[in-house]
């Protein structure tokens, strides 16, 4: 087929490397739950409201990128800045995640996986809005 390409091979391994991450957030959210007999809700438990968030907070920023990052492969992006991007992101959310699923854990987890995650998502962004605007003129 003509749409696969190296690079959106490459948008594949962190795409499920991101879903992974998706499993380890819902399934210790699940753990969390049992624990504490919570069913629906957060029960007021302050650890299963951390992760809770974690997971919203994955949810809210994984969609867009890789919407993107497949745009942008399907536009030619090489596959070294796939790799690049798709690494920084990946790692940015596992450690974000890390620290969402930890009951109590240190503000540089939180704060290096959110700069990590934020500067993929930029870079990305940017990326394709110049492209976008550069095929105009």
């Amino acid at each position: 087929m003509q749409y696969l390409t190296p690079a959106l091979s490459a948008v594949g391994i962190y795409a499920a490397l991101n879903m992974a991450i998706l499993f380890w957030i819902a399934i210790e959210t699940g753990r969390l739950r049992g624990k504490h007999k919570v069913s629906i809700g957060d029960g007021g438990v302050k650890h299963l409201v951390r992760v809770i968030r974690g997971h919203a907070n994955a949810i809210e920023n994984m969609p867009m990128f890789f919407v993107l990052l497949v745009i942008a492969a399907l536009l030619g992006m090489p596959v070294i800045a796939v790799h690049v991007l798709g690494l920084v992101f990946t790692v940015g959310r596992g450690l974000h995640a890390w620290h969402f699923i930890q009951e109590d854990a240190p503000g540089w987890q939180r704060g290096g996986g959110f700069t990590l995650s934020f500067l993929a998502q930029l870079v990305l962004l940017a990326g394709l809005l110049g492209h976008g605007l550069w095929s105009l003129v």
